[in-house]
Order: C-alpha cells, then sequence, then structure tokens
C-alpha cells in the first residue's frame, strides 16, 4: 500500500470535531522546533517570513522567496508533519495562482491558504489598513483555479470581519467559496475575544460546511479551543 500523502494526512486532521493546532513558521529551524514541540502542522506564514526580512506584510517580497522556504521547510529530514503555504492573495489573479499551485505541490505543500483580499494586500492587523475585497465571483475563480492546478487542500480564508463588512458577509462569502470547491473556510479575526467567530461557526453548522479559525489572536488561551470542542458536528467535512 502506498504511503499516505501529507495532504490526506491533513485532510484526516482535519476531519474530527478535535481542533487540529498548526504552529507558523519562517525557516526549517522554526518548522522542526514545532513538528517537535507536538504541533499537528506548521503554517508557512507570511507574515513571519516578510517580518524576518524586516519587510512589511504587503506583497513586497517575490513569490519565489516564499516557494523557496516552503521547499526547504518540507524536506523530508525538517518536516514530517502536513505544511501548510500562506499564499496571501495567490500573488495575482486566477491566472497567477493557476501558475503557482503546482509549484507548490512540487514543493511539498500539504495545502495551500489563499486569502479574499485585493492584490497587493495589506496586513489584517494594520491601524487603519488598507482592508478591501474582491467580489465573491473573482475569488472564486481563484479557487477553481487552484482545485484544477492540484491535488493539495484549497484553504479559502475570507477577511470579511477584519474589513468590518459583519457576520452574514462572512458567511456568504464562506459558503461562496465552499461551491467553488474550497476544501476547507478560514475566518479571521482582529478581535481580542473569539465571541464573533464561534458565532459564524455555530450558524455555519446548518450548512454542514468546512469552516476552520484562523488563531490570531483570538484562540490564544487554551478555553477557547475548549469552545470549539463542545461543537456536536466536526469542523470539517468532506462530504459536500
Amino acid at each position: 500500500m502506498a504511503p499516505r500523502s501529507k495532504s490526506d494526512a491533513l485532510r484526516a486532521l482535519l476531519n474530527t470535531a478535535k481542533p487540529a493546532i498548526a504552529m507558523a513558521a519562517h525557516n526549517p529551524l522554526s518548522a522542526k522546533l514545532a513538528a517537535e514541540g507536538g504541533f499537528d502542522a506548521v503554517w508557512v506564514s507570511g507574515f513571519e517570513l516578510a517580518a524576518s526580512y524586516a519587510v512589511p506584510d504587503a506583497n513586497i517580497l517575490p513569490m519565489s522567496s516564499h516557494l523557496e522556504m516552503t521547499r526547504s521547510m518540507a524536506q523530508a529530514h525538517v518536516l514530517d508533519i502536513p505544511l501548510i503555504a500562506d499564499l496571501d492573495t495567490g500573488f495575482g489573479n486566477a491566472i497567477n495562482v493557476a501558475y503557482i499551485i503546482p509549484q507548490y505541490e512540487a514543493a511539498g505543500a500539504a495545502a495551500v491558504v489563499i486569502e479574499d483580499k485585493t492584490f497587493p494586500k495589506d496586513s489584517s492587523l494594520r491601524i487603519d489598513g488598507r482592508q478591501k475585497l474582491v467580489s465573491i465571483e473573482e475569488f472564486q475563480g481563484k479557487i477553481a483555479a487552484a482545485k484544477a492546478a492540484s491535488s493539495m487542500l484549497v484553504i479559502a480564508r475570507t477577511e470579511a470581519l477584519i474589513a468590518d463588512l459583519g457576520e452574514d458577509e462572512t458567511l456568504k462569502r464562506g459558503m461562496a467559496y465552499v461551491d467553488a470547491g474550497a476544501d476547507a473556510i478560514l475566518i479571521h479575526s482582529k478581535k481580542k475575544t473569539p465571541d464573533e467567530i464561534l458565532s459564524v461557526i455555530f450558524r455555519s453548522l446548518s450548512y454542514s460546511a468546512p469552516i476552520h479559525v484562523s488563531a490570531d489572536p483570538p484562540f490564544a488561551e487554551q478555553h477557547h479551543y475548549d469552545h470549539l470542542q463542545e461543537l456536536e458536528e466536526p469542523l470539517y467535512d468532506d462530504d459536500k
């Protein structure tokens, strides 16, 4: 029997009511420490990589820098857990996404995350930053392009809460992205409490939709994860 791929391993981790926790990393050493620390996956962080180069998290670094760091982390002697590549907005439109996705799969990523901001993006945590989103239809095109280009998990990240568009818009976008083929939805909040994220998750359960949570920063304390473990439905459902 062929060994299970990292993408399959990550899918299995997500298909449970117990949260799978990924640790952000920006080089092979930090990725190795995350793996040895018992985390379920490693997040190849665009924010951390930009910070390590002393530049803002605003699509300043070229895609090649992030891709090479992803490849370095994914080497067998460095990382034996799934790797999630944070691609920001996909470095352009759907055509750019279709071009870069196979390269990340070849580099060893188990999943990619693409967010629905305009390109170039501004950091979600920047005070008074430019938080403008593309249309739902345009982002659905990016998701479809990513799914057609590889067998990796494609995680669609909506920044609707960051852009102060509210829970209804967040849920609307999440469901539309599932319809476009996303394997999971990542919702992001800059609030200091998990209330709005939990509200969207509970509302999404009636749709049997795969909703996942960005732990930056509302879920920094363990008791917030405990709220998620009380859910009766899994946070990931592959019977879409």
